[in-house]
C-alpha cells in the first residue's frame, strides 16, 4: 500500500471518529486512536509516523521488541516521539521484554502479570497499565472477571512502579457490542473511585469502535480499516 492509500484510510477513519463523538455529545479531541501495525513491517510505521501518527499498538512481545530495535537503527529523532502500546495477551515471562519495549501495558488480566511487570522496573519511571476486563463469562478469553476487576485495580495501585490508567477490554462476537461496552463503562467507572486519575476506557476497533466511542471510550485499537490486510506470516 502506498503512502497516498494509507494517508486516505488514516484520513477517513479520524472523520469517521470525530463524527461519531460528536453525535456522542462528545470532544473528538479526547479520543486518542492506536493505530494497531501487527504483522505489518516497521517501514509501515515510519510511514505512519510521516503521516503524523504518534500512538501505535502491538499484539506480540516479539514483534513489538524488534520494531522498536529497527526503528532505533534509524536515528530519526520523529520516531522517538512514538508511543508503543502492548494491547496482546503477556506471558509473566515476557512481562521483563513487555516492559522494555512499552509505553502502556493495556492487558493486565492477573495480579501475578502486575506483579512480574512491577519487579522487571528499572530506572524508568512508572509504567502507564489498564486492568483488562472479560466482558463474557467464558473463562478461557483474557481479561479479568467483572467482579474481580475492581480486586486486580486494588493490587496494581499498590505498586509504586505501575501507574493505572484505566480499563480495557474487547467486546464478544455474539453479542451487541454496545450492551458489552456498557458493563466496561460499569467496571471503569468503579475503578475511577478508587483512583479518579485512571481515567481510560481502552475498546473499540475496527467494527465496533462508533459503540466504543457511545459507551465513553477514550482509546480506540484501530487495525486493518488503517492499514489494510494484514500481510501473510512466513
Amino acid at each position: 500500500m502506498g503512502e497516498p492509500e494509507l494517508a486516505a484510510r488514516l484520513s477517513a477513519i479520524d472523520e469517521r471518529i470525530a463524527e461519531a463523538a460528536l453525535r456522542a455529545g462528545r470532544d473528538p479531541g479526547e479520543i486518542t486512536r492506536i493505530v494497531v501495525t501487527k504483522f505489518h513491517p516497521a517501514q509501515l510505521v515510519r510511514e505512519l509516523r510521516a503521516l503524523g501518527v504518534v500512538e501505535v499498538g502491538e499484539n506480540r512481545q516479539q514483534e513489538l521488541t524488534a520494531k522498536r530495535a529497527e526503528l532505533r537503527t534509524d536515528q530519526d529523532p520523529a520516531l522517538d516521539d512514538l508511543r508503543w502500546h502492548f494491547i496482546g495477551q503477556a506471558q509473566t515471562n515476557k512481562a521483563a521484554a513487555i516492559r522494555r519495549a512499552s509505553d502502556a501495558v493495556h492487558s493486565v488480566d492477573r495480579v501475578r502479570l502486575a506483579d512480574a511487570l512491577h519487579r522487571a522496573a528499572e530506572d524508568d519511571g512508572a509504567l502507564d497499565v489498564l486492568v483488562q476486563v472479560n466482558l463474557t463469562t467464558d473463562a478461557g478469553r483474557g481479561g479479568s472477571a467483572l467482579d474481580e476487576a475492581e480486586s486486580l485495580a486494588e493490587h496494581v495501585l499498590r505498586l509504586d512502579s505501575l501507574r493505572l490508567r484505566g480499563v480495557m477490554a474487547v467486546a464478544p462476537l455474539d453479542e451487541e457490542p454496545a450492551r458489552a461496552f456498557a458493563r466496561l463503562r460499569s467496571v471503569a467507572d468503579r475503578i475511577r473511585g478508587l483512583a479518579p486519575e485512571a481515567t481510560w476506557i481502552s475498546a473499540g476497533m475496527t467494527a465496533d469502535f462508533v459503540s466504543a466511542i457511545d459507551a465513553g471510550a477514550t482509546h480506540l485499537r484501530i487495525g486493518s480499516a488503517i492499514t489494510g490486510p494484514r500481510p501473510a506470516r512466513g
